[in-house]
C-alpha cells in the first residue's frame, strides 16, 4: 500500500481528517511526461490530456502506471501519514515503548503505509495548469472563508496565518502553495497531477 503525507505546519492533516480537503495537488517533474504535456498544450487541449494518456498504450505504460512519475491510481485506496507519536495511545504503554524505537515516532516520512489508521480513495485525477485553479478548488484545497470580517468583507485563509487579508481563494492558495512547495511555486505555473479524494476511514 503507498502511503501520502501532507503538510501538518499548515493543517492539512487534519483539514483532510476533517473532510474538508478533499483535493491535492503534486508538481509534475518528469521532463519526458512533460514534453508530451507541453505538445498537447499548445493544441489547446490540456483539459482532455490525461484520457489521451490513459487511452494511449504507450503513453500509458510510460506515465500513468509508472509510480515514479505517478504516484496514486484511481480507486486506488492510500494511507495518511501520521507519526508514531500522533497515532499511539500513550495509554498503551507497551505500544508506545516499542513505537519509540522506531524512526518515525516523530517524523512520519518513515512510518509504514499498513500501520497508518486512516486512509483516502483517490477517486479522480486530471492535469492542469496550477493557476487553472477554480475557486471551489482552493476550498477543497483545506483553505477556509471567513465571511463579513470587519470592513474586510469576506476572506480567505489557511491554518498558520495569525490574520488574512486575501480577497480571493487564488491568492489565499498562491500563498499556501509558496510556503509549502517553495517561494515562487505559484508564479512558475507548473504542470501538476489534481487528485480528488474521499477519507474512508
Amino acid at each position: 500500500m503507498q502511503k501520502i503525507m501532507f503538510n501538518d505546519k499548515y493543517g492539512l492533516t487534519d483539514a483532510v481528517l476533517a473532510k474538508r480537503k478533499t483535493q491535492t495537488r503534486r508538481i509534475i517533474t518528469n521532463k519526458e511526461m512533460l514534453k508530451v504535456i507541453k505538445k498537447f498544450d499548445t493544441l489547446g487541449a490540456l483539459f482532455t490530456i490525461y484520457f489521451r494518456f490513459l487511452l494511449n498504450p504507450d503513453l500509458r505504460e510510460r506515465f500513468i502506471y509508472n509510480r515514479r512519475v505517478m504516484r496514486y491510481q484511481k480507486n486506488e485506496t492510500v494511507a495518511i501519514a501520521q507519526s508514531y507519536a500522533d497515532i499511539t495511545p500513550q495509554a498503551d504503554w507497551a505500544n508506545c515503548m516499542t513505537r519509540k524505537e522506531e524512526i518515525g515516532w516523530n517524523n512520519k516520512m518513515f512510518v509504514r503505509a499498513e500501520d497508518m489508521p486512516h486512509h483516502i480513495c483517490i477517486t479522480k485525477i486530471r492535469i492542469e495548469r496550477l493557476q487553472e485553479i477554480k475557486s471551489e478548488d482552493c476550498l477543497k484545497e483545506g483553505l477556509w472563508m471567513a465571511g463579513d470580517v470587519g470592513l474586510e468583507g469576506t476572506t480567505y485563509w489557511y491554518h498558520g496565518l495569525a490574520n488574512s487579508s486575501f480577497r480571493t481563494p487564488q491568492d489565499a492558495y498562491a500563498s499556501l502553495i509558496d510556503r509549502i512547495s517553495g517561494k515562487g511555486t505559484w508564479e512558475s505555473n507548473p504542470y501538476v497531477f489534481v487528485y480528488d479524494f474521499e477519507l474512508i476511514d
